[in-house]
């Protein structure tokens, strides 16, 4: 994870560090998975990418006919060992050096640049959890014999039940007991060793299933009221950045706690964020393919191109999450294809295409939806950064920014609530407004944040 230093010596240099830091455009792939009968075959799925743009695919396994077939197209490829590999895995160093010349070696022409060790080990088969590190440990040490571990990055997806509370409010977010200390702890510190990153599968989709009172406008990335965490008085307008969000408080305690032994603490800028999967079931029979003996099962209003559209768009224009502007965010939508040989029935229409490569419905790899027009976007201030930072952001705004700052001056209609915060956003948001709306305007050095919902203080609105 990069670290990204906000510098503020002196009103002069403010100028100059509030216009740096923003976040990355994200890079958007797909699970490619092929549990589906009459599927089609790794050449013509290779060309089906290709046609749509998709840059990154991760593969459930190391299957040598997508590895070959996806040689010398420059799209990226996460290999996965699967759970049941795990014990041989933790257990054999030989083993894991077998498995990376067999599954990373075998492929010099392929665009090989991750792999994963397990799935979801923790909700998917628990008893595996002691396996787990060690087994990520002897693929690294394996990549590292044969001269990939810069090229090849180890990593493990986890399911957000790892969280005692796994969405809301995201400023509790924090990692379960039995996992904290003993796995998660040692586990970043061998990701940092590395150089890799947590990644997390994220589906606000069974959320809003088990729960479809949820705002499923707040679900789908529409327009919304929002929903305020009162304890950073952030104000989300999606869920996935809320869920999101939980994960980055959660690992921001573990490693506060470790980094007061260590000498190292998270800090603001340190976020970076890989989705191994997001996604929702489509509705079935919406073409002339028919799939027997199959009833979707989606709640009602759920929409899943609206779900994936949105959030490509989220991830293509490098914005973070509220509470983490700058996080760097990257995804992999699930799945590729809707497959009717998988196990469990609720997740055989999640694809984006049939098996034949007929979509299921249209998505743009390539290009985020229209921005919202004059008059639909706001700047408001990110609490995370905390008040010091605010207070000097605040304090360029309204003085080297010639920000109208009067409303928050007491007896201004906008003083109340006397918080930084609000005080904050509301000269954020006069800058904002007065320099054309662009995402550099409302940097403010990771003290910013641009939303579309109109935001309310209070009885101030901005």
């Amino acid at each position: 994870m990069a670290l990204t230093h906000l510098l503020l010596i002196g009103a002069a240099l403010l100028s100059l560090t509030f216009f740096s830091g923003s976040a990355l455009a994200g890079e958007v792939g797909v699970c490619y998975g092929m549990l589906a009968s009459h599927l089609m075959q790794p050449p013509a799925v290779v060309q089906l990418l290709k046609n749509n743009g998709i840059t990154k695919v991760r593969l459930y396994n190391a299957d040598a006919g997508a590895l070959r077939a996806l040689a010398n197209t420059g799209i990226k490829v996460a290999v996965s060992l699967p759970n049941p590999n795990l014990v041989e895995a933790a257990g054999t160093m030989s083993y894991a050096v077998e498995w990376v010349k067999n599954n990373v070696m075998a492929y010099p022409g392929t665009l090989i640049d991750s792999v994963a060790v397990g799935n979801e080990v923790f909700h998917q088969a628990p008893e595996l959890t002691p396996q787990l590190l060690p087994a990520m440990k002897n693929i690294q040490a394996a990549l590292a014999s044969v001269g990939l571990a810069n090229a090849v990055k180890v990593f493990t997806p986890i399911a957000m039940d790892a969280l005692k509370v796994p969405s809301w409010p995201p400023s509790v977010g924090e990692f379960r007991d039995d996992l904290a200390q003993s796995v998660m702890g040692p586990m970043i510190d061998f990701l940092d060793q590395t150089g890799s990153h947590l990644s997390f599968n994220i589906y606000p989709y069974f959320a809003y299933k088990e729960d479809p009172k949820i705002d499923v406008d707040y679900v789908l990335f529409r327009p919304n009221k929002g929903q305020t965490d009162k304890v950073t008085g952030l104000i989300y307008y999606n869920m996935f950045d809320a869920m999101l969000d939980a994960v980055f408080h959660a690992e921001e305690k573990l490693r506060n706690s470790l980094g007061h032994a260590r000498g190292r603490m998270l800090e603001a800028s340190d976020s970076s964020a890989t989705i191994h999967e997001t996604g929702g079931e489509a509705k079935v029979g919406s073409t002339n393919h028919t799939v027997t003996g199959q009833m979707s099962a989606a709640p009602a209003g759920w929409d899943a191109q609206a779900y994936n559209s949105n959030l490509i768009s989220k991830v293509l224009r490098g914005t973070g999450t509220p509470y983490r502007p700058n996080a760097d965010i990257n995804v992999y939508i699930f799945s590729l294809f809707n497959e009717d040989l998988k196990p469990n029935e609720e997740e055989r229409n999640f694809g984006l295409f049939y098996p034949d490569g007929t979509p299921v419905y249209k998505v743009d790899f390539q290009h985020p939806g229209p921005s919202p027009g004059p008059g639909t976007s706001w700047c408001v201030a990110n609490a995370a950064v905390g008040d010091k930072r605010l207070q000097d952001a605040l304090d360029y705004a309204c003085g080297i920014g010639q920000a109208d700052c009067s409303a928050i001056q007491p007896g201004g209609r906008c003083f109340d609530p006397d918080t930084k915060v609000a005080h904050a956003s509301y000269a954020f948001n006069d800058y904002y407004q007065r320099n054309g709306r662009s995402d550099q305007s409302c940097d403010f050095g990771g003290c910013g944040s641009v939303v579309h919902q109109q935001p309310k203080f209070g009885n101030c609105l901005l």
